[in-house]
């Protein structure tokens, strides 16, 4: 196990109806609010919107919505907003929606307090030490992004998609009620759901010994998705499934599953990078290349990714061809990912690239990727490649 410094100063807030007392989680922090949220009229509509104005008006706060965030959050977005905080003179950001949202709030946030170029930060031109204070009223479970440290941004111009990440983005607090995620739908419930899963397994495959701890966590996490996931599909009012789905998903990305471990993360280098390029959902470009990676690699680590199948999916294990065992790992996953109805290619998905080889330049343009096998430009876009 590896020495690790683990902080997360989340306030987590859960549970039916908690979206009542955001107002006065807010009002230690400042009177003048930016409320950043999907601007079509179900938002206006919905209950949850009406709950959140209600107990900020209740508290005397100021008001300024941003409203146009799209799935891919983009930084012309990121770049108005910060112009507003700037003029308006805004002491704090609440986020009411999914990752799209809050990591659209977070960028806001350091660009507030930055007098350069907010993108400067997702380049590592330059990285930004402060923040204004962000909160989540989350929607849709998903990313993690309500208590994790990172946001992603795709610069319309070049159709770049980075990560940019630190301690300071973390948001102050997150409200989380299932019942507010009872009207996803049903394709942005399952995407999500494999958002949360390669969240985990990001972790889980490692090369770094001794990590039982965190291996079990991983794995109980990863199981109670599986469980769970299916039934919110079936049943989306079923409030103890939903629970558990939203609860999971914040656990997978809250950083506590990357103590001792050396994650892999090439997953989402890679889908980061496609995404931008194909506006597809990030949770299916996941599902599309999760599945290739691991056959690319799993013979350099057999046993970890037979672990998986025995631990995960309760595979027998064949002693005497423990590759077998991995390999019935990777289909059970397939299989799962195949029964939520998201896509396990690129044809699947619709979508057709021509740009495979532009897209593997970019991911690897800083050397090569990965913590458990390193992959260069040619591995990246054989994985590409075998996923269309």
């Amino acid at each position: 196990m590896r020495n690790f410094k683990f902080q997360n100063a989340t306030k987590i807030i859960f549970g039916r109806g908690m979206a009542s007392c955001v107002g006065e989680e807010i009002l230690p922090y400042g009177k003048r609010v930016l409320f950043h949220h999907y601007g079509d009229e179900f938002i206006r509509n919905s209950a949850i919107y009406q709950t959140v104005i209600q107990s900020l008006q209740d508290q005397g706060l100021e008001i300024v919505e941003l409203t146009g965030v799209q799935p891919n959050p983009v930084l012309s977005k990121v770049r108005e907003g910060i112009e507003i905080c700037k003029r308006e003179k805004i002491d704090f950001i609440l986020a009411l929606g999914g990752g799209s949202v809050i990591d659209s709030a977070k960028a806001i946030g350091l660009g507030a307090t930055y007098d350069g170029d907010v993108w400067d930060h997702y380049t590592k031109k330059h990285v930004i030490q402060t923040t204004l204070p962000v909160g989540v009223v989350l929607t849709i479970p998903a990313t993690g992004s309500e208590s994790s440290a990172g946001s992603v941004i795709t610069n319309e111009d070049g159709h770049i998609k980075l990560l940019g990440s630190n301690g300071h983005t973390r948001p102050v607090f997150a409200i989380m009620d299932p019942e507010v995620t009872f009207t996803v739908p049903r394709y942005p419930m399952a995407v999500g759901g494999v958002d949360m899963m390669s969240h985990v397994m990001e972790r889980y495959f490692t090369a770094e010994p001794h990590v039982e701890l965190t291996d079990r966590l991983c794995e109980a996490t990863l199981r109670t998705i599986i469980h769970n996931l299916p039934l919110t599909l079936e049943n989306p009012t079923d409030y103890d499934a939903r629970a558990e789905i939203v609860f999971a998903g914040n656990l997978a990305h809250n950083g506590l599953l990357d103590c001792g471990r050396v994650p892999d993360w090439s997953c989402h280098f890679i889908g980061h990078i496609l995404g931008g390029f194909t506006n597809l959902a990030h949770g299916a470009t996941l599902s599309i290349l999760t599945p290739h990676w691991m056959e690319y690699v799993y013979k350099e680590h057999v046993d970890r990714f037979a672990q998986f199948a025995v631990r995960v999916w309760d595979i027998a294990y064949d002693e005497a061809h423990p590759e077998k065992t991995a390999e019935a790992g990777i289909a059970a996953l397939r299989d799962f990912w195949r029964s939520l109805d998201v896509p396990l290619t690129l044809t699947e998905a619709g979508v057709t690239c021509d740009r495979l080889e532009e897209i593997a330049a970019l991911v690897t343009e800083d050397g090569p990727i990965g913590g458990m096998r390193k992959l260069d430009k040619q591995d990246v876009l054989n994985i590409l490649q075998a996923s269309v």
